[in-house]
């Protein structure tokens, strides 16, 4: 079974404003992919590092929103030295600190993609070549996995 882990930005993409056009099909790409994870077609992985920066946001309708998300994840990846100790090395690397801790997380908890709407970090991701979690923006993601 595939699995997905969605960073925080992804999750808040559906309630963001979509006067942009990149924001608009971003979220319904989005939605899509939390569709097929409803489905059993894929697989959702949450973490603890996802919880901790979901639960620091100021919005409440946002946190419950995503928090509703989160508790059909199939796995939470808890957060432990090794993660750490990796995302330190991502972070040696460029890698800002929480996303470096999303993406060792991703990796610890076997995830086949982990999507994103930063470009920075994605920009990033496809500079380090051992990367154990293919990492993808939403729209390019829903066109992979709905073949």
């Amino acid at each position: 079974m595939m699995k997905l882990y969605l960073d925080t930005c992804c999750l808040h993409r559906p309630l963001d404003n979509k006067a942009e056009l990149r924001v608009s099909l971003e979220s319904e790409a989005v939605l899509a992919l939390l569709a097929l994870c409803e489905s059993g077609q894929t697989t959702l992985v949450s973490s603890d590092v996802l919880l901790f920066e979901v639960e620091r946001n100021p919005n409440p309708q946002r946190t419950a929103f995503v928090l509703e998300i989160l508790a059909t994840a199939v796995a939470v990846v808890a957060l432990d030295d090794q993660i750490e100790k990796r995302a330190k090395e991502l972070e040696g690397r460029g890698v800002q600190a929480l996303d470096a801790l999303h993406l060792a997380s991703a990796e610890a908890g076997g995830v086949n993609f982990f999507c994103t709407c930063d470009d920075r970090l994605l920009k990033k991701a496809k500079t380090l070549a051992d990367l154990r979690v293919v990492v993808r923006a939403p729209l390019e993601l829903v066109q992979e996995i709905a073949k």
